[in-house]
């Protein structure tokens, strides 16, 4: 059977790029994956799989045509917060899977904040059509219920990620704090500031090494390097495009300070 996994894929968000690992390695063996990604060619490459340019609507409606399943693989797709086409476009291709007469699955989301009436509807015609719908979080769950569906509640489908060790990570000198930053209107430049001056004076107090890691590099790095310019010493930036990598970066570390979810 053919399954087409549609996510925030292709990139460069480790967050989203572990979500895929995780369905990758639980996909039963019969089920053959073909992922839509931003980066077709990079995912292919690197997770050994079939791909389709996730924007390329001609290729998307014809691997759609020859599917028996599309998956929703994890995330917040369906919120209007960051974006309003977002939901659109994932919602879209949702309804387009029911169309053609596809099982459709909702695997690991979290649901809202839908504040448009649009949005909430399109979500709310979509998932009560899945065969499938499950969530990672309680309020999720409590608004899917509010429409009539039973979710199946469960964690965040990273949990079940393999690990990969960081080579050198362990040489570093303990405790080891990693720090998370991502743009967001609430980040302002005073409160960053702030923020850098809370990590000078935890540095100080208790000797900590700290890593900046970030999720998006396109996105998070200028934040990294903006703090970086700050700390004096005992601190280093950490980019890992394996996801697998990132969770063992994160097994090695006593402190976490992080802004997205998956941190």
């Amino acid at each position: 059977m053919r399954a087409v996994i549609c996510g925030y894929y292709g990139r460069g968000n480790g967050g989203d790029e572990a979500l895929l690992v995780s369905l990758l390695q639980m996909l039963p063996s019969e089920i053959k994956p073909i992922v839509l990604s931003n980066n077709p060619r990079e995912t292919s490459q690197r997770y050994g799989v079939e791909t389709c340019p996730s924007r390329d609507w001609w290729q998307v409606f014809q691997t759609l045509k020859k599917a028996d399943i599309f998956i929703w693989g994890g995330g917040s797709l369906m919120q209007d917060v960051t974006s309003f086409a977002s939901p659109i476009y994932y919602g879209g291709l949702m309804a387009l899977a029911q169309l053609l007469g596809l099982k459709t699955i909702a695997w690991g989301q979290g649901i809202g904040p839908l504040n448009r009436p649009f949005t909430r509807w399109l979500t709310k015609k979509v998932l009560q059509q899945c065969s499938l719908v499950s969530v990672r979080d309680d309020i999720s769950a409590h608004l899917v219920a509010n429409w009539g569906i039973r979710p199946i509640v469960a964690p965040d489908p990273v949990w079940a990620l393999d690990a990969q060790s960081v080579k050198g990570l362990s040489d570093l000198p303990a405790p080891r704090i990693a720090v998370n930053l991502r743009p967001h209107p609430l980040l302002t430049p005073a409160k960053l500031d702030k923020l850098t001056q809370a990590l000078i004076d935890l540095q100080t107090s208790t000797g900590a090494f700290i890593l900046l890691v970030p999720f998006q590099k396109s996105r998070d790095l200028p934040l990294c390097e903006a703090v970086a310019r700050q700390l004096r010493e005992n601190y280093q930036i950490i980019s890992l495009e394996d996801p697998r990598q990132l969770k063992g970066l994160f097994r090695g570390v006593e402190m976490v300070i992080g802004m997205r979810f998956h941190s």
